[in-house]
C-alpha cells in the first residue's frame, strides 16, 4: 500500500511536469517572428502565453478562443483607429489578459464596441490595462467566475447618446471588480442581471451619468467605492437582497443629482457609508426592508428624501450634519423608524447625561414641504421667515408628519470622521 501511494505521487508529479514543459511562450514584437498579437494567438494552445512586447499594435478584431494567457509587457499600445469594432472578443475559459493600453475604440449607434469584450466566459482575470478615449471600455455577456481589477478607464464622453459605459455587464454571477479608475464615460459600472457578485475599492468619477448604474441584480456587495463628482451619482434599481457599505458618495450636484437614488429595492443593508455634499444623499422610492445604519450625511441639500410609498426600513445611529434639510417626506409614517440618529439641527437637552436628547426630535421642516409643492421658493432658503414657519409647525404640526420624529435624538455624532 505504501508502494501503491509513492508511485501514484511519482506520477502525478511526473505527469505535472510533462504538462508544464509543454507549454510555451510566443513573444510578438516588431522585429520578432510573430509581428502581430492575432498571429500570436493563432500559434497559441491551451495554457500558452502570449507575450507582447512594448511598442504599437493598429489591430482590432482580436478573437480568443483558448485558454491562454495574453499579457503586455511595458503597456504595448493597441491603437484601434477609431475602427467600429471592438478590440479584443473573447469567447473561452481559464485565459487572462493584462498590461495592454488600449486606445480609440471606434463609435456606433447600432451595435456595442468596447475594448474587451467577452461572451459565455468562465474562470478569468482581465487586469492592469489601460483604455482610453473609447466607446465601452469592457462588456461582459453572461460571464461567470471573472475577475476585473486594476485597470484604468479615461473616457471624452460629452453626451449620452454617443457614449458607452466604463464596465458594462450583463447576465452575469460570481463576479468581482476590484480597484479600477473610471472616467468620462456615461456609467462608470453598469450592471444589469448580476449575481452573487462584489465591487470594491473603486473609483468612479466625472462619468457624464452615473458613477455605478445596476438594475434586477440580486445577492451582490458593494463596498469601499468612491464615487465623485458624477452627473447623477448611483442609480440601484428593482434588485434584492444588497449590501453597501464603507462607500463614499460626494459632489454629486444637479438639478435632479443624488449621491444614491434607490427604486424598488428589498432586504438590503446601507451602513458605514458618507454621503456629502450632494444635492440629495439618499433618495428613496418604494423600497421596503432597508437597514441604515452609522451612515453620515453631511453638508447634502437633502439628507434624504422619501418619494414614494417605503416601508419598514430603520434608521438607526446614523449622523445628519449641517444638511440645508436633513429630511423629505410626502407620505404615511407607516412602518419606518428613525431612532438614536445624530442631528446637528437637534436643540434639545439631556438632563440625566444619559447621551439621549430628553424630548424627541422631529427632522421634517415645513419649509421642506414648501419646497417640495414650490421648487422656486427655495431662494429663501436662509431667510427668517423660513425660521418662523419652521418652528410654528414644530410647535403646533399640520402639514408634517406628527408621528415621525426621533424619540431618542443622539447628543454626540457616532463614529466621527474626517471629510474634505
Amino acid at each position: 500500500m505504501r508502494f501503491f501511494k509513492k508511485y501514484f505521487f511519482l506520477l502525478t508529479l511526473l505527469i505535472a511536469f510533462t504538462v508544464k514543459s509543454q507549454t510555451k511562450t510566443i513573444t510578438v514584437c516588431n522585429t520578432c517572428d510573430v509581428k502581430s498579437i492575432k498571429d500570436g494567438i493563432d500559434l497559441a494552445q491551451d495554457k500558452d502565453t502570449v507575450l507582447v512586447k512594448k511598442g504599437i499594435y493598429n489591430e482590432t478584431r482580436i478573437f480568443i478562443n483558448k485558454s491562454i494567457h495574453l499579457i503586455g509587457e511595458n503597456f504595448p499600445i493597441i491603437d484601434a483607429e477609431n475602427k467600429t469594432d471592438s478590440v479584443i472578443a473573447v469567447k473561452a475559459k481559464d485565459f487572462s489578459i493584462s498590461g495592454f493600453r488600449i486606445k480609440n475604440v471606434g463609435l456606433s449607434y447600432t451595435k456595442e464596441i468596447a475594448a474587451i469584450y467577452t461572451s459565455h466566459c468562465t474562470n478569468f482575470t482581465i487586469s492592469n490595462n489601460i483604455i482610453e478615449n473609447c466607446f465601452y471600455a469592457f462588456i461582459m455577456q453572461r460571464a461567470n467566475y471573472g475577475v476585473l481589477t486594476n485597470n484604468k478607464v479615461n473616457g471624452h464622453a460629452i453626451v449620452e447618446t454617443s457614449a458607452g459605459n466604463g464596465f458594462h455587464l450583463w447576465k452575469c454571477k460570481n463576479m468581482r471588480i476590484e480597484k479600477n479608475t473610471i472616467s468620462g464615460m456615461r456609467d462608470g459600472i453598469y450592471l444589469e442581471f448580476v449575481n452573487k457578485s462584489f465591487i470594491s475599492h473603486n473609483k468612479s468619477e466625472n462619468n457624464i451619468r452615473y458613477g455605478l448604474h445596476f438594475m434586477f441584480s440580486h445577492h451582490n456587495e458593494y463596498h469601499h467605492n468612491e464615487f465623485k463628482k458624477n452627473g447623477a451619482g448611483v442609480a440601484v434599481m428593482f434588485s434584492k437582497y444588497i449590501k453597501m457599505h464603507h462607500n463614499t458618495f460626494h459632489f454629486n450636484w444637479g438639478t435632479a443629482s443624488y449621491g444614491l437614488l434607490l427604486k424598488e429595492i428589498y432586504d438590503a443593508e446601507i451602513v458605514d457609508n458618507v454621503f456629502e455634499q450632494n444635492t440629495i444623499g439618499i433618495n428613496i422610492d418604494g423600497c421596503n426592508r432597508i437597514t441604515y445604519k452609522n451612515n453620515h450625511f453631511v453638508r447634502n441639500g437633502w439628507a434624504l428624501k422619501f418619494t414614494g410609498g417605503c416601508y419598514k426600513n430603520i434608521f438607526e445611529y446614523n449622523n445628519f450634519m449641517h444638511n440645508a434639510f436633513d429630511l423629505s417626506y410626502n407620505s404615511r409614517l407607516n412602518d419606518n423608524e428613525f431612532e438614536a440618529n445624530y442631528w446637528s439641527e437637534y436643540t434639545g437637552y439631556d438632563l440625566n447625561k444619559d447621551g439621549i436628547g430628553d424630548v424627541p426630535f422631529r427632522p421634517v421642516k415645513l419649509f421642506s414641504y414648501v419646497v417640495n409643492k414650490t421648487p422656486e421658493t427655495l431662494v429663501l432658503l436662509r431667510s427668517l421667515f423660513v425660521d418662523i414657519i419652521n418652528f410654528s409647525e414644530k410647535v403646533s404640526p399640520v402639514f408634517t408628519p406628527d408621528n415621525l420624529k426621533d424619540k431618542k435624538p443622539l447628543m454626540k455624532p457616532i463614529n466621527p470622521i474626517q471629510l474634505n
